[in-house]
C-alpha cells in the first residue's frame, strides 16, 4: 500500500468513525475463511458492516477525530482486529453471542456505542442487554399512554353519564 493510499484509507476510515454512532472491535484470529464468509453473511443480513482493519491505520484514523476521544479503545488494538459498524448499540453483541454459539469467535475486544467505551469480553453480555434507541422511545410513549388509558377506560365503565363518571372519580379517590 502506497504512502497515498493509507492515508486516504486512514481519512475514509475516520469519516466512517465519525458518522458511526456504534462499532464494536472484534477478535477474528485464527477462523478459516468459511467461518469468516459465514460471519460477513451473518453481518450483511443484520445491517452491519464488517471489515478487517490495521491496528495502526484505525488508531491514526481514530486520532484524525478531533470531537471524539477513543484512547480507552487504544489498549485493545493488538493483534488481528475486525471492525463492525451498526446502527443500533445491541445489534453487533447479539450477533456475535449468537455466531459463538457454534463457533468459539469472534471475542469483543472493545466498543464504541453513543459515546460510551466498553473494553473487553465481560462486556458482551451487557452489551446484548442494552436497548436501542427506538425501543427506548417506545417504552417512554407506553409509560406516558399508560395513564391516559386509564382515564379513558374509566370513563367507559361508567357508562359515559355524568353520573358514572362521579362514581368512578370517587372510587378512584377512595
Amino acid at each position: 500500500m502506497t504512502r497515498e493510499e493509507k492515508s486516504q484509507y486512514i481519512e475514509d476510515l475516520a469519516g466512517k468513525l465519525s458518522e458511526s454512532g456504534v462499532f464494536y472491535l472484534t477478535d477474528t484470529a485464527g477462523l478459516t475463511v468459511e467461518t469468516v464468509n459465514q460471519l460477513r453473511e451473518k453481518c450483511f443480513k443484520s445491517n452491519i458492516e464488517l471489515r478487517v482493519v490495521k491496528n495502526t491505520l484505525l488508531k491514526k484514523a481514530m486520532e484524525q477525530i478531533e470531537d471524539t476521544n477513543y484512547e480507552d479503545l487504544y489498549g485493545v488494538l493488538a493483534g488481528p482486529t475486525a471492525i463492525m459498524f451498526a446502527e443500533t448499540g445491541n445489534a453487533p453483541a447479539k450477533l456475535i453471542k449468537d455466531f459463538r454459539k457454534k463457533h468459539e469467535k469472534p471475542l469483543l475486544k472493545g466498543a464504541f456505542i453513543e459515546e460510551a467505551i466498553y473494553t473487553g469480553e465481560e462486556n458482551l453480555e451487557f452489551l446484548t442487554s442494552i436497548k436501542s434507541k427506538e425501543e427506548l422511545i417506545g417504552d417512554i410513549i407506553a409509560l406516558l399512554q399508560s395513564p391516559a388509558k386509564n382515564v379513558i377506560s374509566g370513563l367507559k365503565s361508567g357508562g359515559g353519564t355524568l353520573a358514572g363518571i362521579l362514581k368512578t372519580l370517587s372510587e378512584r379517590e377512595a
